[in-house]
């Protein structure tokens, strides 16, 4: 244990008394929420992104350990287990490495090689790599028997079993592997007849790259065309410099023998080595643009996650569409659905003036304070139908992002949440919640269906949910939920809950009544005092008789803040309401061998900002009224958009069309960027300037670099 606390601590460049005491944590049933914002003093302040590659970290190396394990054991069953092999195996911790040494040993199918050394043609092989015989031909004979016919075949199976143990030999590998990554070329060609089918993927019709310059979404996007079968493509080096390398190596004499080994190593090269690396190569290439795939998948989510909230105000949700109407739903300050139906202002019927008159009428029979749109078919006609209205209020009209509504609408959640209901009514339910808390909604849906990630189907898709769950888990827990308005779902991602104790808790509010303390939950069926300890700190009771209930300070620390209270004579209330006595708290007197400066500093704030929402304020967002299809674009046209996607290779931006246009990352800004999310961040508002518009292929190019950012 101590040498995974020195490799991970000199890999991540954290000291090894942080690593031993986060995977300690861990060990004790610690989540990465509870473990960055409330043992900062144990982890010396590591962040969650910190303490998440801690564990990573330390699961590879107990899989690579676990590894060995096994060839340790195959080998010795084997019998060939030597003391110097054990100890390569043991001391190596390279996964490369460790498999290029189990290679020889690893059980095979029937190779050509085997065969060969089936009719004993073994000796021949070490004759000829010995490279002192004058006359192959002649020393072939004495193997002429049995199968081998003829000193042909002999010299073929003697040259097969050399092959073989070229492929199998480090050295060798080694030296092909670093051909690969030196020089290796990624090429992609067209396959034939498909030109049609592939017309997205023009740009790799005749596509050759070093592969070390090859980015991660040009290498997805060839892989993905290549599992369609629209484009053939290879990976390789300067294949004469790799067998010439080989022959180097293992050709000691220009006899006969030489000449035979030279051919073996050709062999062993265009048959067993090229392949071999070949995949290998591509596999951690893929592997590698998996990872950034994921990180700029995940990073988006979070953005989108943390979106602006308008908050608990009283909203109706309308999801646009055409022939089949307008859904409308009324849903109060908690999210509750109390009416819906159907309005048609826009064609065929174009029913203008009923429907103005039903949208009117909701906002003032249920004191309506916002309206949420959908950004699908039919937005922009019914925003501009419902911001032309006169209500007797003022009311904010949001536009909302679509994206994964129909996928919740018709999941099991929403269908639990509203039996009664069909898709549309949920979708329009969906729209008006994601405006009052974006979190609490989004996280019904899979991350996957949000839109905004890339090639998200092409990654491993294990590594992505992992990634993705605990982006939701982080973002779940930073905010912080009500804990007597939280769904089932929303309680699941809370640190130290699952989808158990979050519907017992569920259950119980719903058979109890709403829980007045965070002390309550103790009363919930099988809620332990790890899992309270894990998950108070992130639920908040906003009526709760303790006021410190509703802030993120954790119970165990309660009595800090009670001291601080007791030490300057008031009480808890005073001491959140009253800033002239919250400067008088001398925080270094509060210092205990457990609690330390950043605790305390962390409890001083949530004292300023009780239950304070780290998530920015809502902005309201109007999209040039002369666009909305893709037909009403001109280039040079400057128009306000917001960000909806970003990619490695720019961001892509709602400008109020179907068709989301594209920011390269070159025309971000003045300067050099290399990570659109420098410039950028999901749900920006920015201002572009329309490049090109490609109608045919429904693109557009857009350009923020020398446009001026500041929107009306």
């Amino acid at each position: 244990m101590e040498l995974f606390h020195k490799m991970i601590s000199l890999a991540l460049n954290i000291a090894e008394g942080q690593i031993r005491s986060t995977l300690s944590l861990f060990n004790d049933g610690a989540t990465i929420p509870f473990i960055s914002r409330y043992r900062k003093e144990v982890t010396g302040g590591l962040d969650e992104v910190q303490i998440e590659n801690i564990k990573e970290q330390h699961d590879k190396l107990c899989e690579l350990q676990k590894r060995k394990e096994t060839i340790l054991s195959t080998i010795e069953e084997q019998g060939k287990l030597t003391s110097e092999l054990k100890n390569r195996i043991e001391s190596t911790w390279n996964g490369t490495e460790l498999e290029d040494i189990y290679l020889p040993y690893k059980p095979k199918r029937k190779t050509r090689a085997e065969v060969a050394r089936q009719k004993g043609l073994e000796p021949l092989s070490a004759i000829l790599l010995m490279q002192k015989e004058g006359d192959v031909t002649a020393k072939a004979k004495d193997f002429v028997k049995g199968e081998v016919k003829d000193t042909e075949e002999a010299l073929k199976g003697a040259r097969d079993i050399i092959a073989e143990q070229i492929n199998e030999d480090s050295r060798a590998r080694n030296q092909v592997r670093n051909y690969f990554n030196r020089q290796g070329v990624v090429s992609a060609k067209l396959v034939k007849g498909k030109e049609e089918e592939a017309a997205k993927y023009q740009n790799y019709f005749n596509f050759s790259e070093p592969l070390k310059r090859c980015s991660s979404h040009q290498l997805l996007a060839i892989r993905r065309a290549e599992a369609e079968g629209l484009l053939k493509v290879d990976i390789s080096p300067n294949n004469e410099e790799c067998i010439e390398q080989l022959k180097r190596t293992y050709v000691r004499s220009n006899n006969s023998c030489g000449l035979q080994v030279a051919e073996a190593a050709n062999d062993a090269y265009k048959r067993l080595l090229k392949p071999s690396i070949e995949t290998e190569i591509a596999g951690l290439h893929k592997e590698s643009a998996d990872a950034e795939a994921i990180r700029v998948f995940a990073e988006n989510l979070r953005q989108l996650l943390l979106a602006s909230p308008l908050g608990q105000k009283r909203v109706l949700g309308l999801d646009p569409g055409y022939r089949t109407g307008c859904k409308l739903v009324y849903l109060d300050a908690q999210g509750s659905l109390l009416h819906n139906e159907a309005i048609y202002p826009n064609p065929p019927q174009s029913e203008k003036l009923m429907a103005g008159k039903k949208v009117t009428k909701l906002v003032e029979a249920y004191n309506i304070q916002a309206i949420a749109i959908g950004n699908g078919t039919a937005s922009r006609e019914t925003e501009e139908f419902i911001t032309s209205l006169r209500f007797d209020r003022e009311v904010q009209v949001f536009v909302v992002s679509e994206n994964g509504a129909s996928i919740y609408s018709a999941s099991k959640t929403a269908r639990d949440e509203f039996p009664e209901y069909d898709v549309t009514v949920r979708g329009a339910v969906s729209i008006g919640r994601r405006l009052m808390d974006p979190l609490a909604e989004l996280v019904k849906i899979d991350p996957k269906s949000i839109g905004v990630g890339q090639y998200q189907h092409d990654v491993d898709q294990v590594k992505l949910k992992k990634s993705l769950d605990q982006t939701v888990e982080n973002c779940v827990n930073l905010v912080g939920v009500n804990l007597n308005t939280a769904s089932t779902h929303l309680l699941t991602y809370i640190s130290g809950l699952g989808p158990q104790l979050a519907q017992n808790i569920v259950n119980y509010r719903t058979e109890n009544g709403p829980f007045s303390s965070r002390k309550e939950l103790m009363k919930v069926p099988r809620m332990g005092a790890k899992a309270f300890e894990q998950c108070a700190g992130f639920l908040r009771i906003p009526e709760a008789k303790t006021p410190l209930d509703n802030t993120a300070v954790h119970p165990e620390s309660y009595y800090i803040v009670e001291q601080m209270a007791k030490d300057l004579h008031c009480t808890v209330d005073e001491l959140i309401s009253r800033k002239e006595l919250r400067e008088q708290i001398k925080l270094a007197q509060y210092v205990t061998p457990t609690v330390g400066m950043p605790t305390l500093n962390d409890i001083l704030q949530e004292l300023e900002k009780p239950g304070r929402d780290p998530r920015p304020t809502i902005q309201i967002f109007e999209f040039d009224k002369n666009v909305k299809t893709i037909n009403d674009l001109q280039e040079g046209m400057v128009l306000p958009g917001i960000v909806t996607n970003i990619t490695n290779f720019g961001c892509f931006v709602d400008v109020g069309i179907k068709e989301n246009g594209l920011v390269h990352v070159s025309q971000l800004a003045e300067k050099f960027i290399s990570n659109p999310a420098e410039v950028v961040s999901i749900h920006q508002q920015v201002r572009v300037r329309v490049e090109s518009v490609d109608m045919e292929r429904k693109r557009v190019q857009l350009r923020m670099r020398g446009i001026d950012q500041k929107l009306n």
